[in-house]
């Protein structure tokens, strides 16, 4: 399982489908995934990924509940997670990241999705699908792709950290306020996350990401730490970032904790 890549097309993953050590995780809508999904794959609300209490509900939950969470999927360190959704990569990229904070490598993203996957004409199923829980236990990696308010504040000065702004631009100017405060973090580089999706294929990665980051300046010369709303937008910038070899993090608590402090630094 060593040598599948990070970003799998639907025709290699058909192919894997067979090896037990493969386990599909479908962050779609539940009536989504109920009408048809990948044969053995296992159905996972996006909200299991989050800690969901205001003022920034895109951090981590707590250590037991990634436990639980974990253990539900079947996740052992020869588990090779492969992630889908039907929405461009979001939820299954904050599935990925969230595994990469844990230090579990052993992942790949279904480039294009659920959409990839119907459009290519591969089998579906209703059938529910089941797995043994394991009993894994869970903690956070020393080398966690993740930054806080407080290191992003400290570093803002160093010219050493660049801010990837994966919202929209009327989020990112501040004329559209989802929290206390509008605008952007000193010096972000507004790219929004469906830039980097190719509508004429099927919402995979855009082919030319890389060249087209480099243009906007995202060019990896410097760390990047990327952020959204809640960390589900910036999660497949994250992932894209990864798959291009970029120097990337992100920051969990997202514009809904930046905005609504009162001291941190804002352009608008």
């Amino acid at each position: 399982m060593s040598d599948i890549p990070l970003i799998l097309e639907p025709e290699q993953l058909a192919s894997l489908l067979e090896h037990e050590e493969i386990r599909v995780i479908d962050l779609s809508s539940p009536q989504n995934y109920l009408a048809g999904h990948i044969p053995g794959a296992l159905g996972l609300p996006f909200q299991a990924l989050m800690a969901g209490t205001p003022p920034a509900p895109g951090k981590l939950p707590s250590i037991e509940r990634l436990t639980q969470v974990m253990q539900a999927i079947g996740l052992t360190p020869d588990t090779r997670i492969v992630a889908c959704d039907d929405e461009g990569g979001g939820w299954a990229g904050r599935l990925l990241w969230t595994l990469e904070v844990i230090g579990h490598t052993n992942y790949s993203y279904l480039n294009g999705g659920m959409t990839a996957w119907k459009n290519a004409g591969l089998p579906l199923t209703t059938e529910d699908a089941t797995v043994t829980p394991s009993s894994i236990t869970v903690s956070i990696a020393d080398d966690a792709p993740m930054i806080d308010a407080e290191q992003i504040q400290q570093r803002l000065g160093q010219n050493d950290l660049q801010i990837w702004d994966a919202r929209s631009p009327l989020e990112y100017s501040g004329e559209r306020m989802v929290a206390m405060r509008g605008g952007h973090i000193p010096g972000a580089i507004n790219c929004e996350w469906t830039q980097l999706m190719d509508p004429q294929r099927d919402l995979r990665i855009r082919e030319d990401a890389k060249e087209f980051l480099a243009a906007l300046g995202i060019d990896g010369s410097r760390e990047i730490a990327t952020h959204c709303q809640s960390h589900h937008r910036s999660a497949f910038t994250w992932l894209v970032g990864k798959s291009l070899g970029l120097p990337i993090k992100a920051y969990p608590g997202s514009w809904s904790e930046w905005g609504n402090l009162s001291d941190t630094p804002i352009e608008s």
